[in-house]
C-alpha cells in the first residue's frame, strides 16, 4: 500500500540514486516503527544499507572489468593439498599492502598446483579493496601487444595496461615468446616498474626464463625489474587435476617393471 508521502519519498530516493533504500523503503519504515528507533539510528541504518549496496555494485563491476577466467576465493583454496604454501604469506598479500607499495608477486610451480586459483583469489581481494585489476594470460598479452604494434597504437595499449593497480599475467612459460614479443613484454614491465603491481604465474623456474623469452639479456632485464620489489612463492606438489582423476579411478598406476634376469 502506498501513500502520497511514500510516493514522494520514493521519488526523492530515485533522484538521489538511493536505489537500495528505495527498494526496501516500506520494510525499513515498518521495522523502524516497530522497534521505535531514534531518528539518528534510523538514518544510520538507511545510509549504511545504501553504502553496502553501492560498494557491492562497484566490487562486482571491478570483478567484471578484470576479466577473470573464473571466480575463486582464498576460502575455497585447499591449503592441505599444497603444504608448500604458507597461508600467512598469501593472506598478507590479500591485504593489498603489496599493491599500495607497487610491489610484485611471482607464483612459480608446475601445472595444476593452484597458481591460477591463488592469482584469481588475490585479484578478487584487490577488487574488494576498491583497486582496479586486470587479468590476462601471457599468450593473450603478447598477442594484444603485437597487434597494437602492427596497428601503430602500441603507446595506447601500453597506457591501458599501466592503468590497473594490479595486473595479473598468467601462464608465463607455457608458450615460447619470440624476440618481438620479449621486447614488447619488457616495455610493459618497464612502464609499470615501481608504479603498478604485477602478479604473474609461471611453470618455469626463473633460471629458465632466458629460454622462455629466447634472449637471456632481455630475460635478465625483465627479472631485474620484477624482482627488485617482489615476493616469490614456489608452489610444489602434485597436480590437483591429476589427483582428482586418480581418486576417481580414471588414472591407472604405472606398471611395476619386471626385474632383469
Amino acid at each position: 500500500m502506498t501513500t502520497p508521502q511514500l510516493d514522494r519519498l520514493s521519488a526523492q530516493c530515485q533522484r538521489l540514486r538511493l536505489h537500495r533504500v528505495d527498494a526496501e523503503l516500506s520494510t525499513l519504515l515498518e521495522q523502524a516503527a516497530k522497534k521505535d528507533v531514534s531518528y539518528a539510528d534510523f538514518l544510520d541504518d538507511v545510509l549504511a544499507l545504501e553504502l553496502r549496496a553501492k560498494q557491492e555494485k562497484h566490487r562486482t563491476m571491478r570483478v567484471t572489468m578484470a576479466r577473470f577466467p573464473f571466480q575463486k576465493s582464498l576460502e575455497t583454496f585447499d591449503w592441505k593439498f599444497q603444504p608448500s604454501i604458507e597461508p600467512k604469506v598469501i593472506k598478507e598479500l590479500a591485504t593489498g599492502r603489496f599493491i599500495a607499495d607497487a610491489e610484485n608477486v611471482l607464483l612459480l610451480g608446475p601445472p595444476g598446483v593452484g597458481k591460477t586459483h591463488l592469482a584469481v583469489a588475490l585479484g578478487m581481494s584487490a577488487c574488494a579493496l576498491g583497486l582496479r585489476t586486470m587479468f590476462t594470460t601471457a599468450a593473450g598479452l603478447i598477442t594484444s601487444l603485437g597487434k597494437a604494434l602492427y596497428e601503430n597504437r602500441l603507446e595506447e595499449r601500453l597506457k591501458v595496461l599501466t592503468q590497473p593497480k594490479l595486473l595479473i599475467i598468467d601462464e608465463i612459460g607455457y608458450i615460447p615468446i619470440d624476440r618481438q614479443g620479449a621486447n614488447l613484454f619488457f616495455q610493459l614491465i618497464s612502464r609499470r616498474y615501481e608504479k603498478g603491481s604485477i602478479l604473474l604465474t609461471s611453470n618455469q623456474s626463473l633460471g629458465a626464463w632466458g629460454e622462455v623469452f629466447g634472449d637471456t639479456v632481455i630475460a635478465s632485464a625483465i627479472l631485474d625489474r620484477l624482482l627488485h620489489h617482489a615476493t616469490t612463492i614456489n608452489v610444489k606438489g602434485e597436480s590437483y587435476r591429476l589427483k582428482e582423476k586418480r581418486r576417481a579411478g580414471l588414472l591407472r598406476p604405472a606398471p611395476t617393471p619386471e626385474p632383469a634376469e
